[in-house]
């Protein structure tokens, strides 16, 4: 199918029986919203002194935990954010200097002048540090959980999900251009204006709602981003709100996206922290600081992927959110769904609702609905 297509908003009733689950994504943890118990924290840290003072045999770990992280300065503000975490519900963890930093190098990060999808799609941001990970060179890995795979390899698991950023994207506009309706943001880029982004997704968003814009390459982290767009090289570009603010650079966001408008990535704004599936030991220890609603939206998000299993090549789009219910109801999960063609000809976008401990399943079941529904050579 060439010719575009309006979106299909049509809310999606869920169904029985959910399918399996995800090796990767277990379903979100039967508590609460935001209960971020320091127990376990404790146990682990003050077994881990008991262990050192007495000298004591273990086949477990000695200290300091080794993390993992790519080298980007946003990389390296999420790892650390989230070690102070870490000691902050445990104290102890910080007297002892639990932990240290392994700064490790990506494909992903060193090859910058060609697209992810022609040197293998946004896997290559974690294999090297996943590697280390298998080979017991660190112990867990902190991750943009945007840029973490659907299908980790195997004797890895993404342990925790961390409380997320906001999770919209925005339009970066160069020197020569002005935000003058918030409501309307697309109406700031001139007819046939140059937009620098390496996102497939935002790409495909932009062109099919305005099909006159022209699109181009732009890698790097994101000061090198802005500093292509101050030397005109392009004249707006789109990046991820949670990085900028993050970066205590929020300012530079000239117009935000709101996801009705940019259907954000699948993980957006979330940080995900893999460890080796075996480690029960620090499975237990980061489980004390995840984030309910965090892992709730990015199971959803996640099922999502699985289930369309388009490549790097393939604009999809995944974002839900927990709604509160009046009157003391339990909150439901809403999650939208998209896919698309890279020159956004076509566009497909979709919701569904239902109980967060159906996240899974109401992922799979949001993806196959467009998938069922798309051309088949998209997902090639």
């Amino acid at each position: 199918m060439s010719s575009a297509q309006p979106d299909d908003t049509a809310s999606i009733p869920a169904r029985d029986p959910a399918p399996a689950s995800l090796a990767a994504s277990p379903a979100p943890p039967a508590r609460p919203p935001l209960a971020l118990p320091s127990e376990a924290l404790q146990r682990a840290a003050q077994a881990a002194a008991a262990r050192q003072s007495q000298r004591i045999p273990t086949h477990r770990r000695t200290l300091p935990l080794r993390v993992g992280t790519r080298c980007s300065p946003l990389a390296l503000v999420q790892t650390r954010a989230f070690l102070t975490m870490l000691t902050r519900f445990c104290p102890l963890l910080r007297d002892m200097g639990a932990f240290q930093e392994h700064q490790i190098n990506t494909t992903g990060d060193i090859v910058q002048h060609r697209p992810l999808a022609e040197i293998g799609g946004k896997g290559l941001f974690a294999k090297e540090i996943h590697e280390a990970l298998l080979d017991g060179r660190i112990d867990f890995a902190v991750h943009s959980l945007k840029d973490l795979e659907t299908s980790l390899p195997d004797g890895l698991v993404l342990a925790c999900t961390l409380k997320r950023e906001d999770a919209r994207d925005v339009l970066i506009l160069g020197p020569d251009l002005m935000a003058d309706d918030p409501d309307n943001p697309y109406t700031a880029l001139p007819q046939g204006a140059l937009i620098g982004t390496s996102s497939v997704r935002r790409q495909a968003q932009l062109l099919h709602a305005r099909p006159d814009l022209r699109t181009a390459m732009i890698r790097g982290n994101v000061q090198t981003r802005l500093d292509k767009l101050s030397q005109r090289l392009y004249g707006a570009s789109l990046l991820a709100y949670a990085g900028l603010k993050r970066l205590g650079m929020a300012d530079r966001a000239d117009l935000i996206l709101e996801p009705e408008i940019m259907v954000p990535s699948a993980g957006q704004g979330i940080v995900g922290v893999t460890v080796r599936e075996s480690d029960v030991e620090l499975r237990e220890l980061l489980f004390a600081i995840e984030d309910y609603e965090a892992r709730a939206v990015s199971t959803a998000e996640r099922g999502l992927l699985a289930e369309l299993d388009g490549s790097c090549r393939t604009p999809i789009g995944g974002f839900a959110r927990l709604i509160p219910i009046v009157a003391g109801g339990a909150p439901q999960l809403q999650l939208t769904g998209l896919v698309a063609k890279e020159d956004g000809s076509f566009l497909l976008k979709r919701a569904i609702s239902g109980a967060p401990a159906d996240a899974e399943r109401l992922g799979r079941e949001l993806g196959a609905s467009l998938r069922a529904d798309s051309p088949s050579d998209l997902f090639v």
